[in-house]
């Protein structure tokens, strides 16, 4: 459920994106971003190392868009940060672009501590209460079959079982009630109109915020600039494709939002070039999904791909989300005719290009 491996293999140059700030916030500190809108970080474990956050100055205090990871380091970021960034000024509203633990995770200790609402769209808020639901069950045999069907091993099966229903450990309690965000909102935020603007596939209804009078774009994970988030088909809908749902949502994204923006991202630095990037990230998947339909001329499993689409070697800490990248691959050349797929006595999906 986190952002992406590392960006599918492409054989374009990157884009020449602008970065306008020399380095990011260190730990209790907010940069400027533009007049009323600071930055800043909230620690990670793992490769990212840390998200950044926003904050909104507004009458009474301060918007917070997106939250960090639950967790005692986060809290003591956050109490840092208001102590020492934000002028001790409480939070007036709390905006979450998705549901996933790095940006949700702290929603419910800061709306709890403030008194606020959470603002999110109602799928992310829905989607986020089940998936915490499944903290401390055992992993279902639905997704078992699942991943099997992939080619997962034994080993690789058992693995999952361990770690199944851990999605809630990175939460603080959730709030029992929010405030819906839908496409083509306008939202007054500091005294200026913000606009939301959603995309799909890396989740369902993710909410980015754009302010035209200010030229800031706050991309969540839909538009990283040095990574592509993940894009994976679940247990719970084999038959999805999110990978279309991802381009199309890019697609759109390129028509409404103007590429002079700042665009402010959940992970790396803000930058200028929101057009390129997008260009680069629609083509870096085009060509995936072509070096995939070649690959599969011969019957392969999801397992068998991985090296089409990914430049790391896949071991078991990674293996759950490349094997969810690469059937999101594979059911959208399905979806586009391209490919069929036999599954055999044990259970295996075996997909072949369409002849």
């Amino acid at each position: 459920m986190r952002d992406g491996i590392e960006e599918t293999i492409t054989e374009a140059p990157r884009p020449k994106l602008h970065y306008p700030f020399e380095h990011g916030p260190r730990p209790g500190e907010a940069i400027d971003v533009a007049p009323g809108v600071k930055w800043l970080r909230m620690p990670l474990g793992g490769s990212l190392a840390f998200i950044n956050v926003w904050a909104i100055e507004e009458d009474g205090g301060w918007a917070i868009v997106d939250t960090g990871m639950g967790g005692s380091d986060t809290q003591q970021a956050w109490r840092k940060a208001f102590a020492e960034s934000l002028g001790g000024r409480p939070v007036t509203r709390v905006f979450v672009t998705h549901m996933h633990p790095d940006h949700i995770g702290m929603a419910g200790w800061l709306t709890r501590k403030f008194q606020c609402r959470l603002w999110i769209s109602r799928l992310e808020f829905l989607m986020c209460r089940s998936l915490a639901a499944d903290t401390g069950r055992e992993a279902p045999a639905d997704a078992l079959t699942f991943y099997k069907a992939a080619g997962w091993d034994e080993e690789a099966l058992e693995n999952y079982r361990a770690k199944f229903g851990g999605f809630g450990r990175g939460l603080h309690a959730l709030p029992d009630s929010f405030q819906r965000m839908s496409d083509g909102d306008e939202i007054t935020v500091g005294g200026r109109l913000w606009k939301v603007v959603v995309g799909s596939g890396h989740s369902p209804e993710h909410a980015c915020l754009w302010c035209p009078e200010l030229k800031l774009f706050i991309s969540g994970d839909q538009v990283l600039p040095k990574i592509s988030s993940n894009v994976s088909v679940f247990p719970t809908e084999p038959a999805g494709d999110p990978l279309t749902d991802w381009l199309t949502s890019l697609a759109r994204i390129k028509t409404r939002v103007p590429d002079d923006v700042l665009v402010l991202p959940a992970h790396n630095d803000p930058f200028h070039g929101l057009h390129a990037r997008i260009d680069h990230l629609i083509a870096g998947h085009e060509r995936g999904l072509a070096r995939l339909s070649e690959l599969i001329a011969e019957p392969k499993r999801a397992v068998d791909v991985f090296h089409v689409l990914f430049r790391r070697k896949i071991d078991q800490w990674v293996l759950g989300m490349a094997t969810g990248e690469s059937i999101a691959h594979l059911n959208c050349l399905l979806s586009r005719g391209q490919a069929t797929t036999v599954t055999d006595s044990d259970g295996v999906v075996w997909y072949r290009a369409a002849a």
